[in-house]
């Protein structure tokens, strides 16, 4: 599918990945239609702060993926939708798992209901790593069993097994991307990086940090939204789930270090109990095969997990992004 000029919704356009697809997408000359969610400050999240150029060329809609009319609403006229809106805080789903799934589930299922009856080309659904939780073996590939450790990733496996089921049910074009943990500019704080970053930056010598035991397979943002485009443009991912990620793992005590090093900070780490979670929902380990992305379309990531530090660094380093975020404040 060649996307250029196609109608596009995403939703949770205004979100971290969001808001990076939806430039990406922009510089495609795809007509992008911005699904982000309504408040009465008529704030567009990230995307009131992408190049005006940019700006202008998006067509916003405000609501809420909950609500159906809202979504049938968003949907008119659409050709290829991009479905990332979800709660994703996993600390967040232990407090309010009600909210997790009205809008990870129910939001779901109001976008397959519209794409199905405006017969849209395809939908494309984000997953995440966590569905799989601890890796039962490495690397993980998409047989993987899904074994969700939280409220969050529970509502994201549900979410995925209803996007096939109505692939099987109504033939409708769906592919699922299941990002590993993807980073970079304007990612939110509950993130490990900024999180490293931002209490660096604020001047502190003592990290306040959860477990640093756990791996990570870490994806810079600009890869993970180049394997939504080109799972989006290959013929191949209908019906299909696919990893993005790095086909590595580095433990979170290491990244610490790393992150560290390149900054050039002297730091000590300190373990946070509120930040650590119950022992028997911490994923301990994840680690992408990426094998079937590479078969179906020949993706692989460009930027190396050291490239990508560099560059995210460089973004939370400038005062006006810093400001952004409260390194002072832990926020589940």
């Amino acid at each position: 599918m060649n996307l250029s000029n196609k109608r596009i919704l995403i939703t949770g356009a205004g979100g971290f990945i969001g808001s990076h697809l939806t430039e990406a997408l922009l510089k495609k000359e795809c007509k992008v239609r911005a699904f982000v969610h309504y408040n009465s400050f008529n704030r567009w999240g990230w995307l009131d702060y992408v190049d005006k150029k940019i700006k202008n060329s998006i067509e916003i809609f405000a609501g809420d993926v909950r609500d159906p009319n809202g979504v049938k609403e968003a949907m008119r006229k659409i050709d290829v939708v991009f479905h990332l809106a979800a709660l994703i805080g996993i600390p967040y789903s232990y407090h309010s798992p009600d909210t997790y799934l009205d809008t990870n589930i129910r939001g779901t299922l109001n976008i397959l209901q519209s794409a199905r009856e405006f017969e849209v080309e395809k939908v494309i659904h984000t997953s995440t790593s966590e569905v799989y939780g601890t890796a039962q073996f490495v690397p993980i590939t998409e047989k993987h069993p899904i074994n969700p450790q939280s409220p969050y990733s529970a509502t994201k496996a549900a979410a995925d097994f209803l996007v096939l089921s109505f692939c099987k049910s109504f033939n409708l074009p769906v592919a699922i991307v299941r990002p590993f943990n993807t980073y970079g500019p304007r990612q939110s704080a509950r993130a490990i990086i900024p999180t490293i970053i931002i209490q660096i930056k604020s001047g502190v010598k003592k990290i306040n940090i959860g477990s640093t035991r756990p791996t990570r397979d870490l994806t810079y943002v600009k890869d993970t939204v180049d394997g939504f485009i080109k799972i989006a443009e290959s013929d191949k991912s209908i019906s299909e789930v696919i990893n993005i990620g790095n086909n590595f793992e580095v433990s979170v005590k290491d990244l610490i270090n790393l992150i560290a090093k390149t900054m050039n900070a002297k730091i000590e780490i300190m373990i946070e109990e509120k930040r650590v979670r119950p022992i028997k929902s911490e994923v301990e380990r994840l680690w992408a095969d990426t094998k079937k992305a590479r078969e179906l379309f020949n993706w692989k990531p460009s930027y190396s997990l050291e490239q990508g530090l560099k560059k995210t660094i460089e973004w939370f380093s400038k005062p006006d992004n810093l400001n952004f975020y409260k390194p002072d404040m832990y926020n589940i």
